[in-house]
């Protein structure tokens, strides 16, 4: 038995890729840490907010690498002699992936009281309808 998939199909045409997304952002899904917020600001604009408390703006890092957006933390090791009852609070190295649709693209980012603010925003296109003129052979 043969199986179909999305960039098979023949009425969706350019789609090749639509499939290896669905894929990656199913691993994506399973990411646990740190927690993050994704908002509707508006018909085009977004925002993904996560939680990194504990995490400077040096040791954060935000790429977009093939329509997806990635996030880093890593927090320079603690050099201190501290003896630690408890720890709870999580120090260690992270890596969130959001993957963006064609015409998504991120407008800025900010850090303030532990959370990142990732502000979105979908590129509108000027022309809506395009004429595609006929050329005589």
């Amino acid at each position: 038995m043969t199986k179909l998939s999305f960039g098979a199909h023949p009425h969706l045409l350019g789609f090749e890729q639509l499939e290896r997304l669905v894929e990656r952002t199913a691993k994506t899904a399973a990411e646990g840490y740190p927690p993050f917020n994704i908002e509707a600001v508006s018909e085009n604009e977004y925002r993904i907010t996560l939680a990194v408390a504990g995490f400077r703006e040096d040791d954060l890092g935000i790429t977009v690498e093939n329509r997806q957006l990635v996030v880093r933390g890593r927090q320079a090791e603690d050099e201190s002699e501290r003896l630690f009852l408890h720890r709870g609070i999580a120090a260690r190295a992270f890596q969130r992936s959001f993957v963006l649709a064609e015409g998504v693209e991120v407008a800025r980012a900010g850090l303030e009281h532990g959370l990142l603010h990732i502000e979105l925003r979908r590129a509108m296109p000027d022309v809506v309808v395009q004429t595609i003129p006929i050329d005589r052979r």
